[in-house]
């Protein structure tokens, strides 16, 4: 009776790679993560560094258009007192005065805001129609006040409609725009007086 032969053993040659190798390809993977994450950070830092700026540029021009709605009923008194027959025009100020401190969108307070700019320009030409008015200090000074009330609006509003730019450029170009999208940071609208435009979103 013949013994039976044990199988064959087979040897595995395939070699595994080296530890090194593992190691490697972790320290690249953190790489690429700490890249990703600075990225991030930055890019959001920047995003919000610019929304903040949009909201500072558009505190100053609140601060001139309270200005402004201060000083209408001041104007309307004073120009009342000479020119009555300009009653029509003196109750529009104040009607668009009112609705313009009371607009509930920004593209509503803009067009409001050019109405009654106008307005007062009118008001203030009055005084070619009546000398009284034009030699009256109150109305003089007055006419100053609202004259520097517009020079600073106007510088305002151009800090303001660029610093919107710069936001919503950010928030609408690669890789911002995924920051953007994911941290809920959208687009700011424009202030133009007069016309009222929202930056697409």
């Amino acid at each position: 009776m013949t013994g039976r032969r044990p199988p064959p053993r087979f040897t595995h040659n395939a070699r595994e790679p080296p530890q090194g190798t593992y190691r490697m390809l972790i320290g690249w993977l953190g790489a690429i993560a700490f890249v990703v994450v600075a990225t991030v950070v930055v890019v959001f830092n920047e995003l919000i560094g610019a929304r903040n700026q949009v909201r500072a540029a558009w505190s100053d021009i609140d601060v001139q258009l309270t200005r402004r709605h201060d000083l209408v009923p001041q104007l309307v008194a004073a120009v009342q007192g000479y020119a009555s027959h300009e009653r029509a025009t003196l109750t529009l100020v104040t009607e668009l005065r009112v609705r313009a401190m009371s607009a509930a969108s920004l593209q509503d307070k803009a067009r409001l805001e050019g109405e009654l700019a106008e307005q007062v320009q009118r008001i203030l030409a009055l005084q070619e129609s009546y000398p009284d008015l034009k030699a009256s200090e109150n109305f003089l000074a007055l006419q100053r006040d609202l004259v520097d009330v517009e020079d600073h609006l106007q510088y305002a509003r151009r800090f303001y409609n660029g610093a919107v730019r710069d936001l919503n450029n950010k928030v609408e170009t690669f890789p911002s725009l995924l920051v953007a999208r994911a941290t809920g940071i959208g687009t700011a609208e424009f202030f133009r007086q007069g016309e009222g435009q929202e930056a697409p979103a």
